[in-house]
């Protein structure tokens, strides 16, 4: 429980701290990025190619193990996955992150930076996935 705990803190720091770095915090660079046809700003292609880079050498690594080393197994998806409601939420999630320049994890590593403008979005973020639940039923 404790190890699960400090696992959990450790990894949350770690990705909190290279969104900061890499400057996903900052709605104006994440909406400038998005922004193809206008004022680009290409710079967050870096943090997506580096991100796109450890999650190969990962896969890799993956292959090669049994089990992970904090877990009884693997959990991984499969094209069985891909419904049209993760279709739709996916569509809802850009949007959102084009309007708002930033998504969950970003969100709350902004508290560090910004935690007014974070706790309006986060706040904002928490109601629409309370409302969907709402609706759905769950």
């Amino acid at each position: 429980m404790i190890r699960d705990i400090l696992v959990s803190l450790v990894s949350g720091t770690v990705f909190g701290a290279g969104l900061a770095l890499g400057g996903m915090t900052d709605p104006a660079r994440v909406r400038g990025f998005l922004d193809l046809f206008g004022a680009w700003d290409p710079t967050l292609a870096f943090v997506m190619g580096g991100a796109v880079l450890v999650m190969a050498l990962a896969w890799l690594i993956q292959k090669r193990m049994q089990r992970p080393l904090f877990a009884e197994g693997f959990s991984l998806p499969d094209r069985r996955d891909i419904t049209p409601r993760l279709v739709g939420g996916s569509a809802l999630f850009g949007i959102g992150w084009g309007i708002a320049g930033l998504c969950p994890g970003p969100g709350f590593a902004s508290f560090a930076i910004e935690p007014a403008s974070a706790a309006i979005f986060v706040a904002a973020m928490l109601g629409g996935m309370l409302l969907v639940r709402l609706v759905e039923g769950n």
